[in-house]
């Protein structure tokens, strides 16, 4: 099968909620990553073949395609086309499986996927809140067939992720301890200029707004998100805006127009889980993704797993008995932040970035998703001195 080849990866700050990026129409913040990733090229952005991105609630300013918009509003070609791609949290690492498929199937060249989503403009679930308000029920009620599997069980990301903890007998101290290294780990990234070739600055941000120095007693002095439970806002990630995006190029393209690959899709699958516990189905996903690689976790220099809730990397952890020296090493969601339909294409962007600068070769990414599903990518990084 012919290979998929990322020749860039770029993404702005991470905004948070009502922060620098909060007026940031989320079409302007998706052209303002694409623009530049094009323009690194040289290209005529006529000879593009698509542009695909994750977004999640597309109602208002993302709403109607805000991939075609996007691309757009960056003053690129009218003859490239956009898709929209929704898969809940991993929507943005679902549009670069996406470009990855269609590059290495051969009926792409060069695509540009990644995501966008502004949660400061449009809060989580807002769309299901407006439905309601025009009499229309949740997703699942008046459903037939999914009554009589699932029953009137209520569905929700924080009753999954809690799940999670009775589950797999997580305390509290153990999640907060994992979210103080998270923001430890994320200072100590910006501190070292990590970040610095990945983020486009935006707004007059230059860097991701989330990190901040853990207070140990007002962590442990916050209310469950739950009556009875374990997890909290400080073991939750936050609530964010950013865009990212990475260019795909078939082998054709990089020949052609004399493109540097910095690695390869080594690898694409996705797998579902119980839907009503949601967010553990990174567990089996990387056991699937391990076993249709043919590779091993000794054989991955680096994994990136989404920090939605503490629960689901400790859970999967402790599945599958990760090295955390490995795991999420320049922080993740809960200090980064996570804006949910361009979590995907952050997180792969940071990935290439990170495997660059400690040479690895490896690396493997995945999250847990509305539904009961989690993606899996698997990238090799490609020396310099590589050539078709």
């Amino acid at each position: 099968m012919a290979e998929a080849f990322i020749i860039d990866a770029v993404r702005t700050p991470v905004g948070r909620r009502n922060g620098g990026l909060s007026k940031v129409h989320p079409a302007d913040m998706a052209a303002h990553v694409i623009a530049e990733t094009v323009r690194r090229t040289g290209i005529d952005s006529a000879e593009f073949d698509e542009v695909i991105l994750g977004a999640i609630d597309q109602v208002g300013p993302q709403a109607m395609d805000i991939a075609r918009t996007s691309w757009l509003a960056a003053g690129l070609s009218e003859r490239v086309p956009g898709t929209t791609v929704e898969r809940q949290c991993g929507s943005g690492q679902q549009a670069v499986s996406y470009a990855a498929q269609a590059v290495m199937s051969g009926t792409s060249d060069l695509v540009l996927a990644g995501g966008v989503q502004s949660m400061s403009s449009i809060p989580i679930s807002f769309a299901n809140s407006a439905a309601r308000e025009l009499g229309f029920p949740d997703p699942f009620t008046g459903s037939a067939g999914w009554a009589e599997r699932y029953g009137d069980q209520k569905v929700s990301q924080f009753i999954g992720a809690e799940m999670m903890v009775d589950k797999w007998g997580l305390t509290r101290s153990e999640m907060e301890d994992f979210a103080v290294e998270s923001h430890v780990r994320a200072l100590a990234a910006q501190a070292q200029g990590r970040f610095d070739r990945e983020i486009l600055p935006l707004n007059g941000i230059t860097a991701d707004e989330g990190p901040r120095e853990p207070n140990r007693a007002k962590i442990e002095s916050l209310a469950p998100l739950s009556d009875g439970g374990r997890l909290t806002a400080a073991t939750s990630s936050q609530i964010s805006d950013a865009a990212a995006v990475l260019l795909l190029a078939s082998e054709d393209a990089v020949r052609r127009y004399g493109l540097k690959p910095r690695a390869r899709i080594h690898s694409i699958s996705a797998r579902g889980d119980d839907p009503i516990m949601m967010l553990s189905a990174p567990i089996e996903a990387t056991r699937h993704a391990l076993g249709r690689s043919g590779m091993s976790l000794d054989e991955i220099d680096l994994l990136e797993i989404n920090e939605a809730f503490a629960s689901v990397v400790l859970a999967w952890q402790r599945e599958l008995d990760v090295d955390m020296d490995k795991v999420n090493v320049n922080g993740g969601g809960i200090s980064l932040g996570h804006p949910i339909g361009a979590t995907g294409a952050r997180i792969m962007t940071t990935l290439l970035h990170e495997l660059e600068r400690t040479g690895g070769r490896y690396g493997l990414q995945t999250m847990c998703e509305g539904g009961g599903q989690a993606n899996v990518t698997i990238i090799e990084r490609l020396d310099e001195g590589f050539r078709l």
